[in-house]
């Protein structure tokens, strides 16, 4: 029973990999220079891990203690993770270098891979039998 609850941190960290070896690939394929942005392309996959992380931690503590308000705790928690990504992403808004654009749409991308995963993972907690 305990190790159903946690293999999901597997499944993400195996994500948050596989797609950071591929969004980094796909850039030296297309040959754009990621060296010059504001934050490298690992530390947004951590980030964006330690808060997915985060908030599944919390999504299992709320389903033990009140399980009808899990869907809401993840209302919750994705808003603050958007105001938090908004908060990451000022200075890259601000910059007006001709890199920016790209890692913007970079940073979007990442948020938008780990916003759907976490949904999947909460889709499937709800769905689980008490």
């Amino acid at each position: 029973m305990l190790l159903k609850n946690y293999k999901p941190f597997f499944y993400l960290f195996c994500f948050a990999v596989v797609a950071c070896i591929l969004h980094s690939t796909a850039f030296f394929l297309l040959e754009i220079n990621f060296q010059k942005f504001h934050y490298s392309i690992g530390l947004i996959y951590l980030i964006f891990f330690g808060l997915s992380a985060l908030l599944y931690t919390i999504l299992l503590m709320v389903k033990k203690k009140n399980f009808e308000i899990v869907g809401m705790v993840f209302l919750f928690g994705t808003f603050t993770q958007m105001l938090l990504g908004y908060l990451i992403l000022q200075p890259i808004l601000e910059n007006k270098t001709e890199t920016a654009d790209v890692e913007k749409v970079s940073f979007f991308i990442t948020f938008i891979l780990f916003l759907l995963f976490e949904t999947l993972l909460t889709v499937r907690l709800l769905n689980e039998k008490r």
